[in-house]
């Protein structure tokens, strides 16, 4: 068969049947294509129809990003290909995104399009074909006279045999969280499919702006065979040409960085920095750099961590570890129940708002009664809130003042309502346990003797899971054992910031986000 330049791959299967075909799909296209591989995810795409088929919008999930991962990893079986997953139609949270309907121009326009749908009599149907070229020159800039190939790959049988996957949460249909500015940093030499991971991660998460640092000068001279670093003009063209082929929507901004931080530490607009595993460390250290250059209110010893989850999240059982590691814990739960309490700095407003009725034989309130007046009522519920968050807030201070005077390095708020009652100010981070709902409802009916719909009214009635992590600068999970959790963070889903600002580590290998 003839080999072409360029090519357009189109990939149909579902996601989920996607991944262990990627291989032998990678090793057909690249019997066909010499250079560059454009490959465009439309997952449940028909060429069989007689209607034009369309190119829809598919949501920036987990499982999307790992299967980019797979997609560069196993290209790396095939040297000679310059594959290119485009993410035009890969929808992040942004408010406007891209629009479908105009032609997407490719550096590299395709000689000719592959495709991974196959017809019944496994043959080269030229309906189909025709209909996957017109598909593809909807979609993007192609060469005249375009040749269409429906590629039969040998996939190995699925016997069901060997090894079973150690069961994980389902992380896969979860979105990935996005921000309108990203910054990434590197020397982006001879751009190869690491690069391209990392690239296109920022991208996926990016919804306006991409700000990408690139080594130069001082930062190289400590590079290994520094003088066969291509020229930083050389490598901005590579890098920019890649970019905008993948995702044109975006605006990119490149600048030589001469120095480990960079724009960093001064873009007020930066909300993420994306780095992978080799270089956390500096962007652990860019994020203390931006905490320095802040006019926070806070010592900074001991350092206060506002750990917070929903209900069933494990929370209380991370504060306890971390208590075993020797930080100072503040069960903020407690001090609430000591707020309440007969003689307590909340006790005589509490009482005075809501009647003497609420009060029990012995004289303490019934919380039950109280949250019977306050669930459902806004405007209650607000009253509650306003005398007695500000009463535990100062119960919180002298607390840490405590710590201090133990010499604590690290001080931990045990707090439910963390994010609810207004307290990340009296912290340097706030972390965030979380779990699938699902597993919530089982955790909260198994300890509390719930209904499913009584737990799930609980559940709803607190913030979600997308809402905490938006506010969070590290967030954990204790689906697994509690080990595991201790290990944690986990290398794939560990977000670290500092306010207004994101750490995104990631494996630059083909490891997924759980």
């Amino acid at each position: 068969m003839s080999i072409f330049r360029s090519g357009l791959l189109v990939l149909t299967a579902p996601l989920s049947a996607l991944s262990p075909r990627l291989a032998p799909i990678l090793a057909s296209a690249s019997r066909i294509v010499e250079d560059t591989l454009y490959i465009h995810l439309q997952p449940g795409l028909s060429l069989t129809g007689s209607s034009q088929p369309k190119s829809t919008y598919v949501p920036a999930t987990h499982e999307v990003y790992n299967l980019i991962n797979k997609l560069y990893a196993d290209a790396d079986a095939h040297g000679h290909l310059d594959v290119r997953v485009l993410l035009t139609n890969i929808r992040n949270q942004s408010l406007v995104p891209q629009s479908l309907s105009s032609v997407q121009n490719l550096s590299h326009p395709p000689e000719v399009v592959l495709t991974d749908f196959q017809t019944s009599d496994g043959g080269q149907y030229n309906p189909v074909k025709q209909q996957l070229e017109r598909y593809a020159t909807s979609c993007y800039s192609c060469r005249p006279n375009l040749i269409s190939v429906l590629l039969y790959p040998d996939y190995e049988p699925d016997t069901g045999e060997g090894e079973q996957p150690l069961q994980k949460p389902d992380w896969d249909g979860m979105s990935l969280h996005s921000y309108s500015d990203i910054v990434v940093g590197g020397t982006f030499d001879r751009l190869h499919n690491a690069h391209k991971i990392l690239l296109s991660t920022c991208c996926m998460l990016a919804e306006n702006r991409l700000l990408l640092g690139i080594s130069d000068k001082n930062l190289l001279e400590n590079k290994p065979l520094k003088e066969l670093i291509q020229p930083y003009v050389k490598r901005v063209e590579k890098l920019c040409e890649f970019l905008v082929d993948i995702k044109p929507s975006l605006r990119y901004d490149t600048v030589p960085l001469l120095d480990p931080y960079g724009p960093s530490i001064t873009d007020p607009g930066l909300k993420c920095i994306v780095v992978s595993e080799e270089t956390r460390k500096g962007g652990v250290a860019v994020n203390k750099k931006r905490l320095e250059n802040k006019d926070l209110d806070l010592p900074s010893c001991p350092y206060v961590i506002g750990l917070t989850g929903g209900t069933g999240s494990g929370k209380s059982s991370i504060a306890r570890h971390l208590e075993h590691l020797g930080a100072y814990l503040v069960d903020v739960d407690r001090l609430g129940h000591e707020a309440y309490a007969p003689g307590g700095p909340a006790y005589e407003q509490v009482v005075e708002a809501f009647g003497a009725d609420l009060l029990n034989e012995d004289g303490t309130i019934n919380r039950k009664v109280l949250g019977a007046k306050v669930f459902g009522n806004q405007e209650q519920l607000k009253s509650l809130t306003d005398i007695v968050w500000p009463v535990i807030a100062q119960m919180v201070k002298k607390q840490i003042n405590e710590a201090v005077v133990q010499g604590k390095a690290v001080c931990v708020l045990d707090a439910a309502v963390l994010l609810e009652a207004g307290w990340s100010d009296m912290v340097h981070e706030v972390w965030t346990a979380i779990i699938p709902e699902t597993e919530a409802l089982s955790r909260i009916m198994a300890r509390d003797g719930l209904s499913e719909e009584a737990a799930r009214s609980r559940l709803q009635s607190q913030l979600t899971n997308s809402q905490r992590v938006e506010q969070s600068h590290v967030v954990l999970c204790t689906l697994w054992e509690p080990e595991v959790t201790h290990r944690q963070a986990p290398p794939c889903f560990f977000v670290s910031c500092l306010p207004n600002f994101y750490l995104f580590p990631f494996s630059q290998t083909a490891s997924s986000l759980p």
